[in-house]
């Protein structure tokens, strides 16, 4: 706390900054910042995958209609 003073920090902002130092020291297991960032691309890549999956499956099943459709007017 008293560091924290000096520094014109509250004493919560410097706790944050120390763990925050130690996970990425690797001294708390615990995901690192770079981690944390890896994680965040990967769900959102995924998320823009399940996405475009949706997407394409709409898209098939209307082209399958419409075969359907095209085949029973001939």
């Amino acid at each position: 706390m008293s560091i924290a003073g000096k520094i014109g920090c509250s004493a919560q902002t410097m706790h944050n900054w120390v763990t925050q130092a130690e996970r990425d020291a690797g001294k708390q297991i615990v995901p690192t910042s770079e981690d944390r960032d890896w994680i965040k691309a990967l769900e959102r890549e995924n998320r823009e995958l399940r996405q475009a999956n949706e997407i394409l499956r709409k898209a098939s099943a209307y082209f399958a209609q419409a075969e359907l459709d095209c085949r029973s007017k001939t």
